[in-house]
């Protein structure tokens, strides 16, 4: 299953949109409580960086979003069932 596009509200430091503040799922606006961890990626044959973030939300759930920074848009990524995410696990209140 593809990632989802999601708007997401962020704090714009000097590089741009750095940190999500909150997002817009399913049409259900959800504050960012805490982020969990953050980190970076770069894809090895067209050297598009992503940032990505693990967060808890105001609804009591935890996600893993990340912004592409070629085109520029926030992603949701959309796991199958819960601790497939890239072999992560969040626990009973991981949402994907």
């Amino acid at each position: 299953m593809p990632d989802q596009r999601i708007e997401v509200i962020a704090y714009s430091g000097y590089r741009g949109e750095e940190i999500p503040r909150a997002m817009i799922l399913h049409n259900e606006k959800i504050e960012v409580v805490e982020i969990l961890s953050s980190w970076m990626e770069e894809g090895l044959k067209d050297r598009t960086r992503k940032r990505f973030f693990k967060i808890k939300g105001s609804d009591g759930n935890l996600y893993k979003i990340y912004y592409n920074e070629k085109v520029m848009e926030w992603y949701y990524i959309v796991c199958k069932r819960e601790g497939s995410c890239h072999g992560d696990y969040f626990g009973t209140d991981w949402r994907g």
